[in-house]
């Protein structure tokens, strides 16, 4: 069945940010609590996977390589989309212990950092999951490499429901599973929305003169865009929304719209059910040898090589 989210033209508004967590396919969530009291540290190495953290209780200090460090309390959530190294601490000078979480087993119950007994000073709900997508790391380097969102009880609610169904092993776990976390991965994104975030598709959306040029782009994919076009819909000259949306978005108006049919036409091929032309044609390409001539220069190899490849 024909995935809604490629029909190439139709008269609702598309939501680029859903489209995005779509084609990252979310799945597998670990979870695990943990607790730390005294004087504790542990020093994470880079994992690469996304992984979100929930204070259930207590503070402590988080440190993310290429981040200001911060301090987390009860009722904020992190979300780390590529997760590069990281330490988590009590707030005493210590020397880290170093944990590879690539070798590391999920404990079947709470961790424990620093001393041993009594009440912690901090209580987390941590955890990973994984994108299944190829294109993990295109769609990644739009969102923001740390998101913190304090006080959102949607998000701790939801964060509750996954600690809860990744703990059972009942029917429909792992589907109720990857629902959660798109509803998670949404939920944190739009709650960090606006102008001050960093560039990438967050940043864009949250653009007024943006939006709508982007969700054309979205909505959209199979036109013939042109920047005067794309311009337009923007209510900006063409000089303008240039420097605007690369600077928002991070890429050039045009890149950004090669990347997100190249994404999208992968997605197709993967399917196995399009013949070549059709894939071409729903991705803006008036034939399939001009297609292949793009999807090659851009993926590095011909489509039909990739669609068996992916078979």
């Amino acid at each position: 069945m024909q995935s809604p989210y490629f029909i190439c033209e139709r008269p609702a508004v598309t939501d680029p940010l859903s489209e995005v967590i779509a084609l990252l396919q979310p799945r597998t969530v670990f979870s695990k609590r943990i607790s730390g009291a005294g004087r504790w540290g542990v020093r994470y190495s880079d994992f690469g996977q996304p992984s979100f953290c929930a204070v259930l209780e207590g503070s402590c200090r988080l440190a993310v390589e290429g981040q200001s460090a911060l301090t987390v309390e009860a009722g904020d959530f992190v979300l780390l989309p590529a997760t590069p190294g990281f330490t988590m601490s009590g707030f005493e000078p210590v020397r880290p212990t170093r944990v590879d979480p690539k070798l590391m087993l999920s404990p079947a119950g709470e961790v424990r950092h620093g001393t041993r007994g009594g009440r912690p000073d901090v209580r987390l709900l941590g955890g990973y999951f994984v994108f299944d997508s190829p294109d993990a790391s295109l769609l990644v380097s739009l969102l923001p490499a740390l998101i913190h969102v304090r006080g959102i009880k949607r998000l701790s609610a939801l964060v509750q429901l996954v600690a809860e169904e990744s703990g059972k092993q009942q029917p429909g776990r792992d589907l109720v599973l990857t629902r959660l976390v798109e509803v998670l991965l949404i939920e944190a994104l739009r709650s960090t929305s606006g102008q001050d975030a960093p560039p990438g598709l967050l940043r864009g959306l949250a653009d007024a003169r943006l939006a709508p040029a982007m969700q054309q782009m979205h909505g959209h994919v199979a036109r013939p865009w042109t920047m005067a076009q794309l311009a337009k819909k923007a209510a900006l000259s063409r000089s303008a929304f240039f420097e605007r949306f690369t600077r928002a978005v991070g890429l050039p108006p045009m890149e950004y719209l090669l990347a997100w049919r190249m994404t999208v036409a992968k997605d197709l091929l993967r399917r196995q059910d399009l013949g070549l032309g059709e894939v071409a044609e729903r991705v803006g390409y008036s034939s399939a040898s001009t297609f292949s001539t793009a999807f090659s220069r851009y993926v590095g190899q011909p489509p039909s090589r990739y669609a068996r490849a992916a078979a």
